[in-house]
């Protein structure tokens, strides 16, 4: 296999007593989108600029393109973070502008609304074509790796797939893409995925790997909003999708005597668990596997 584009080995960062992130192991190769999955506070945020050797890590080892990270790896980066990394009181031509001239290359065409709104004020575009400006600027140098920090957040769907077009795109030119998500759907759109909780890497592989021996209980009932407000109540990892109900690691003898105590017929089916629902599990476990 090649070197990794990306690579942590044992990495822990502590502030403090604090661990944020604790003895991860994870790579990134050419040519494939990897996803870092997990809930607020689980990690994702401190990783990244551990990888890019923003912040040092407390104990273990980072390479960016095979090597510690420094300034003549990050050229070869391409980063869009949470904040998009926009100069909110320049234009969006200027934007490029200064993209282009810290790489020491050309400014990136501008085509479609962006070269509409070529003279505008960032702070007065919308936030989807702010998110597409700001991956014209990560990409204009042609980077060898990509990070991306939630990258779709706060877009509409039409927004995230043209988006999730450029991400697959970039792979399949043989660059190693590093993505943050909070929506689960677009985990399919990786060719792996990682999870994080409580500061530890505790899945990885496809979908089917990190749910492991994870399951949900499908619960059915006419009176589902009354059903939800029962188990919720009662402490119970519910979800709701449309009206259907469902229980992550619930036990469905024990769902069934809570509903029969508040007045309510139902039935209830184990199935395997979502991504979605193994993270409320390990949320509320603590983060143990």
């Amino acid at each position: 296999m090649s070197t990794p584009l990306l690579r942590a080995a044992s990495v822990t960062r502590r502030f403090g007593s604090f661990t944020a992130v604790d003895a991860v192991s994870m790579e990134v190769h050419r040519g494939e989108v990897v996803g870092l999955l997990g809930a607020n506070g689980a990690g994702k945020t401190t990783l990244i600029p551990l990888l890019l050797g923003l912040i040092a890590p407390t104990s273990g080892d980072v390479e960016l393109l095979g090597a510690p990270p420094d300034r003549d790896g990050r050229r070869r980066l391409g980063y869009v973070p949470q904040g998009l990394g926009l100069y909110r009181d320049l234009t969006v031509r200027e934007n490029l502008a200064f993209a282009a001239s810290s790489y020491g290359v050309d400014p990136a065409p501008l085509e479609g609304e962006l070269a509409e709104a070529a003279g505008s004020l960032v702070r007065s575009i919308p936030l989807g074509l702010q998110r597409r400006l700001a991956f014209v600027s990560a990409l204009a140098h042609r980077p060898s790796v990509v990070v991306l920090d939630e990258p779709t957040s706060g877009v509409d769907a039409v927004a995230r797939a043209e988006l999730w077009d450029t991400i697959r795109a970039q792979a399949s030119a043989g660059v190693g893409v590093l993505v943050t998500t909070h929506y689960m759907q677009e985990a399919e759109q990786c060719d792996r995925l990682l999870l994080m909780s409580d500061g530890r890497l505790v899945g990885e592989g496809d979908e089917e790997a990190i749910v492991g021996g994870t399951t949900a209980v499908a619960v059915r009932t006419d009176d589902w909003a009354r059903a939800f407000d029962v188990l919720d109540s009662a402490g119970e990892l519910v979800m709701l999708a449309g009206r259907s109900i469902r229980v992550a690691d619930g036990d469905p003898d024990g769902l069934l005597a809570t509903l029969s105590a508040a007045g309510l017929q139902a039935t209830v089916e184990r199935v395997p668990a979502t991504i979605e629902e193994r993270m409320a599990v390990l949320a509320r476990s603590g983060g143990e596997a």
